[in-house]
């Protein structure tokens, strides 16, 4: 056995590729594929393997790092040995912090990745199954369909044609047919057709593994990174303007040059959140996790913010708001053919081995399946979206002749009908259709045209949780809208049926040319926009859906299987990929669901809208001690020319936070009934008065014990750090939520118990003078008194910041009533 060059695939003819391969028509063996998985290795590109080694060291370079560095240089050049030892434990543990939450996403990554590995439809031990696309071996048979991304380099031996899309691997703009005998190639795209193909190459030997590069698209970056940009740049320049200050007044006051350049350096450190793109990184990766549990993997990270904002969702109907268990209703042969002439050329013009749920029902109805013992399927064409049938020719009782089945006008079109049969047809359709069911039409040629032989009526029930779900989106401000290309009467019962309206638009009513180049006017994409659902969809009318929905401003979401679909999955803001679809259309998505039904993309947004609060709240947090910090410090040393606290109680300050702050991840949060997006405005104006806030209370305390207590500066700098760092921990749990801080969600047990651990250890640390001066226990009481009573003053101003921009008011709803008066009687 040995793997073949794309050439010697394409130039050999097959049986010598299968002689070489040392392998047959019925494929291989699960032992002997086992035994070629072990030497040549699974069928994957190899990943450069990182070096946790050097991964660790990386967090000691870099500009942050650097300045850490350089405040311990500082403090052992004048001498301040705690200081030194302290800050060395700060840059050990940021490093340790830094590591860990990489690896965590990392891991959690793994796992996504994992689940959404390739599957490839293989003949072992003579039965067809489905294995992991990376388990295939040289020699394989696979069977390759509409929408399989090509698992591996492979010869074709049967199969009427494929067309595969392989611009990604050579460039060619157009598919490309493939026939018996020639090559594809792995990574490239069946658009239409099914053939049976020998696997010629895997891995890193394929024609993708040798020559391909792979190569980070830069793309335009996401409203979470603008986000994360927008407030980094807030605190950066914050931060620099108030240490300027604090560096040329404290020059002017006489203080030590180098203690006021060690000083500033740690004030920075502490201030700048260079930790925020990791730690809301982390949360997003560990919520994805969370919905991969629920069976809602997310291939892209940022589509966790697009979901918690999504306010529109286009479902597919078959298998997401229906069963996808077809199963027929009462035949209807015609044109003088007989019930089983009828279903025999339905389940002729049908393959088993491609587990197609229409082709089931079909072959499931046949009340005796020997009766095809005597047919042979010579070629067969699959269904595809453009043609809207399958067509088989069989030869069998002495002859040859073709059987077609698919969309009721589709075999119309093929056969010389009369305008009598024809009306009959569409009225039979339309009498199905007002009933739910979805016909199909078959058809017979025996050489002398195409003869119509009747229609097949399928039915698709709703699935049961489907209508409770669809209030339930309705509920969370999500407008749920049917999307299929059945007729527009069964979308209508469907609809109907599932409490959705019944305003269903025909999408030739909608798009009259191109829906992928046209641009809508505004009238048409207000149709678009207040319809309940569209019928008779082609994949390409789903791009232009999106399209108009995003041209009235709404953030949606759109459903799909196909590869046809790939488009409109791209376009969305969400695409999401049903359970089955093909992997074209999983390559696609932003969200894959592993299971069937609606309700999974429901659950998936309500923990989106939870990881969402989580990352707002964090934020909030942060900017808020920012501000809290930087402003008192600065302030303090303009007003009272001294240190309101050192450099080693910023220090232990900022490793103190680390650890309450990184339980957001896990929180507990309140889930919004609308959609939600960054609103930077109400960010900035919530976390800067409340940090405005903890400045005028940390001041007022340091006028106490300076005033009124009468301590020496190293109690008043143990006094303040206690205050930092107690204020600090409680103010996480006013920032967490809009709501008031004792209202439900209550924060998770980790949050709390991390900051009980924390404002304990900050307690010892004063009591004891572990690295500061000591203060008494009714010192203590007076700075833990004096915090919680501040919360409760935090809280209350924040409800009516909150009330202020949501213009909920007093002073707001009474302008606004006064706003509707009429200004006149009417009549």
């Amino acid at each position: 056995m040995q793997t073949l060059s794309s050439d010697d695939a394409q130039n050999l003819n097959i049986e010598q590729v299968m002689d070489r391969l040392d392998t047959g028509a019925q494929g291989l063996g699960s032992a002997e594929a086992a035994k070629r998985l072990e030497q040549v290795g699974p069928n994957a590109l190899a990943e450069k393997k990182r070096n946790p080694v050097l991964d660790f060291l990386r967090y000691f370079w870099g500009p942050i790092p650097w300045m850490i560095e350089a405040a311990a240089v500082l403090s052992a050049i004048v001498r301040h040995w705690e200081d030194f030892i302290v800050i060395v434990i700060l840059l050990l543990f940021n490093a340790c912090i830094g590591f860990w939450q990489e690896s965590k996403a990392q891991s959690a990554l793994e796992a996504l990745k994992n689940q959404l590995a390739l599957q490839a439809r293989v003949l072992r031990d003579g039965q067809w199954g489905d294995i992991p696309a990376a388990d295939l071996v040289p020699g394989d048979i696979v069977l390759l369909r509409l929408g399989d991304i090509i698992p591996a380099d492979a010869k074709i031996i049967s199969g009427e044609y494929l067309s595969v899309d392989q611009a990604a691997l050579t460039g060619e703009s157009l598919p490309v047919s493939k026939k018996v005998g020639d090559a594809a190639y792995s990574g490239s795209v069946a658009k239409q057709g099914e053939v049976r193909a020998v696997v010629t190459a895997t891995g890193g030997n394929t024609f993708f593994g040798r020559t391909a590069a792979l190569v980070e698209s830069a793309g335009a970056p996401s409203h979470f990174q603008k986000a994360v940009l927008t407030i980094g740049d807030y605190l950066i320049y914050l931060t620099l303007g108030l240490v300027a200050m604090l560096i040329l007044f404290g020059l002017e006051r006489g203080l030590p040059f180098l203690e006021l350049v060690q000083f500033a350096l740690i004030l920075t450190v502490a201030a700048i959140p260079v930790a925020m793109p990791a730690v809301l990184s982390v949360t997003m990766a560990v919520g994805a996790l969370a919905l991969s549990k629920m069976k809602a993997i997310v291939s892209r990270l940022e589509a966790i913010e697009e979901m918690a904002g999504m306010d529109v969702l286009c479902s597919d109907k078959t298998g997401t708001l229906t069963q996808n268990k077809l199963t027929l209703g009462d035949v209807q042969a015609m044109a003088g053919a007989g019930r089983e002439e009828l279903l025999l050329a339905a389940a002729l013009a049908s393959k088993a081995e491609s587990a197609d749920a229409i082709d089931s029902a079909v072959l499931d109805a046949l009340d005796d399946m020997a009766v095809l013992d005597g047919y042979i399927q010579d070629q067969f064409l699959p269904f595809d979206p453009v043609g809207k049938r399958t067509e088989a020719t069989v030869s069998g009782q002495g002859k040859s002749f073709k059987v077609s089945k698919g969309a009721p006008q589709a075999i119309l079109g093929l056969c010389p009908v009369d305008e009598a049969l024809a009306s009959d047809v569409t009225a039979r359709v339309d009498a199905m259709a007002a009933k739910g069911y979805r016909p199909l039409g078959v058809a017979r040629d025996d050489g002398e045209g195409w003869r119509f032989l009747g229609l097949v009526p399928l039915y698709d029930p709703p699935r049961e949780d489907a209508a409770e779900t669809i209030q339930k989106a309705k509920e969370h401000g999500i407008d749920v809208k049917m999307v299929t290309g059945d007729h527009a009467a069964i979308a209508k019962e469907i609809s109907r049926r599932l409490g959705l309206g019944t305003e269903i638009q025909p999408a030739e009513a909608i798009f009259s040319g191109d829906a992928a180049t046209q641009t809508l006017d505004d009238a048409t994409a207000e149709r678009v926009e207040k319809a309940d659902g569209f019928a008779q969809v082609f994949p390409e009318h789903k791009y232009g859906i999106v399209k108009a929905l995003q041209q009235r401003g709404h953030i949606s979401a759109m459903t799909g299987d196909g590869v046809n679909d790939a488009p409109a999955l791209k376009q969305a803001d969400v695409g999401v990929a049903v359970s089955g679809a093909t992997d074209a259309a999983r390559a696609a998505a932003d969200l894959i669901l592993t299971a069937p039904g609606l309700s999974v993309i429901v659950s998936a947004v309500e923990e989106a809208r939870r990881i969402f609060e989580r990352m707002n709240s964090y934020a909030i947090y942060r900017i808020t001690e920012t501000i809290r910090i930087m402003f008192f410090v600065v302030a303090a040393i303009l007003v009272y020319n001294f240190y309101p606290v050192t450099a080693i109680m910023i220090i232990l300050l900022a490793l103190l936070n680390d650890v309450p702050i990184m339980t957001i991840a896990s929180d507990s949060t309140y889930l919004s009934p609308t959609p939600v997006q960054w609103d930077m405005r109400r960010v900035l104006t919530v976390s800067s008065c409340l940090g405005l806030i903890g400045v005028v209370e940390t001041f007022l305390l340091l006028i106490l014990a300076r005033t009124w207590l009468g301590l020496d500066q190293a109690q008043i700098q143990s006094f303040i750090f206690l205050k930092l760092a107690v204020a600090g921990h409680l103010t996480l749990f006013v920032a967490r939520s809009s709501k008031p801080m004792l209202a439900r969600p209550f924060p998770s047990s980790a949050m709390i118990w991390s900051a009980v651990a924390t404002k304990l250890l900050a307690t010892l640390v004063v009591a004891y003078g572990f690295f500061v001066t000591p203060i008494s226990w009714k010192y203590i009481g007076l700075i833990w008194g004096y915090c919680i009573i501040w919360v409760f003053i935090e809280d209350w101003a924040k409800l009516g910041i909150y009330k202020h921009l949501n213009h909920s008011a007093g002073r707001h709803s009474r302008f606004l009533a006064k706003a509707k008066l009429k200004l006149h009687k009417a009549g």
